[in-house]
């Protein structure tokens, strides 16, 4: 939690400067020449490892024992390999998917002075909001987006939710707890590939009572000028797990992967799942967490829904015992998610620094 009550600058809205018809974008949101997006693939991208894996989750629920073991393989090696991957058959309904995204962008689409009416702060973040971080003077990102609590349940609070469109409250409820589920099925699979109890990374994030779980509605509005800026700057997710729902139309996601930057490519109806910083940290990692960042679109703007699945804040993360050696010692300094997450409340993305300050000497 920011020790802040207030932003240091006044907030621009994104969208807002998109739709007065610049030409070409403010200063604030220029990025270095080495952090500007590179808009083509390299040729060693396109030719090798074109996406991300993808993984049928019907396949655990075979009757082959070997296509079970194979998929758990596959999950394993893209954990460990790739820190991201994309889920289909997952069990949540592709209407409430698409219903869920839809209302999302009606919100943002909505007369600005609706949308002020849920402006954030950086005490907690949750609401409408256009930066991340509270540095004076740092650069900005173009998106602007809604960030809620789910879990744990002291501190969901629907009231400071959108109430329009009229279905948001109801839908937005209903699509969390079906993601929450999937996050529990996929936190199963994730420890037991470590050789774990199936409930050990569900304890570890605090079970039913302490878990943490918030959903951020990401609106990249076109820019001008989507070869000076990104829509989200490089980082790793410093949480457990991510499940994005991305913008099916529009491309935006990259990828960390080899010194280059792979654009992910949506596949309908599935779930893009990335690890987060708190299970490389529990994996002593065998499971990478992995930079990722965002571009924007000169003729389209996108839509996605990051659903953040993490430890109660208190909760102290360190590596897993079983997965402590002689050959393979401890990696990382225990902390607790709140603590860990402090920097980066403060200055916002910044590629794997954070992860990296938590390394033990060896």
């Amino acid at each position: 939690m920011s020790c802040l009550q207030s932003w240091p600058e006044p907030i621009v809205r994104v969208q807002a400067l998109s739709e007065s018809g610049i030409q070409e974008i403010p200063d604030r949101f220029i990025k270095r020449p080495a952090d500007r997006p590179c808009l083509i693939e390299t040729t060693h991208v396109k030719e090798a490892n074109n996406n991300i894996p993808l993984i049928d989750l019907k396949n655990l629920k075979s009757s082959k024992e070997s296509v079970r073991s194979e998929t758990m393989k596959l999950i394993f090696e893209a954990c460990r390999d790739w820190g991201f991957f994309q889920v289909v058959n997952h069990g949540v309904s592709h209407d409430l998917m698409a219903k869920t995204r839809g209302v999302w962008r009606e919100f943002f689409h909505l007369p600005l002075e609706e949308k002020q009416k849920f402006a954030n702060s950086p005490i907690t973040y949750e609401g409408y909001g256009s930066r991340l971080g509270v540095e004076k003077g740092g650069k900005l990102d173009w998106s602007d987006y809604f960030f809620l609590h789910f879990l744990p349940e002291p501190l969901r609070d629907e009231k400071k939710w959108p109430y329009l469109p009229i279905s948001c409250r109801k839908i937005v409820a209903e699509y969390g707890q079906e993601v929450v589920k999937l996050c529990e099925r996929i936190l199963k699979i994730l420890s037991l590939n470590l050789g774990l109890d199936e409930d050990y990374l569900h304890h570890k994030f605090g079970g039913d009572s302490e878990r943490g779980a918030c959903l951020r509605a990401n609106f990249y509005p076109k820019c001008p000028q989507p070869d000076l800026t990104l829509g989200l700057s490089s980082h790793s997710d410093p949480g457990g797990m991510t499940l994005l729902l991305p913008d099916i139309d529009v491309a935006g996601l990259q990828v960390r992967r080899d010194n280059n930057w792979l654009t992910v490519k949506p596949v309908p109806n599935a779930f893009i799942v990335n690890i987060g910083d708190q299970i490389q940290v529990l994996s002593n990692a065998m499971y990478k967490s992995v930079e990722h960042r965002v571009i924007v679109n000169s003729a389209k703007e996108r839509v996605s829904l990051a659903f953040f699945f993490n430890p109660g804040g208190d909760k102290l993360i360190k590596p897993a015992d079983e997965l402590v050696t002689e050959d393979r010692p401890a990696l990382y300094f225990p902390t607790t998610f709140n603590k860990y997450r402090a920097l980066i409340r403060t200055k916002g993305p910044c590629g794997k620094s954070q992860i990296e300050s938590l390394k033990s000497p060896r």
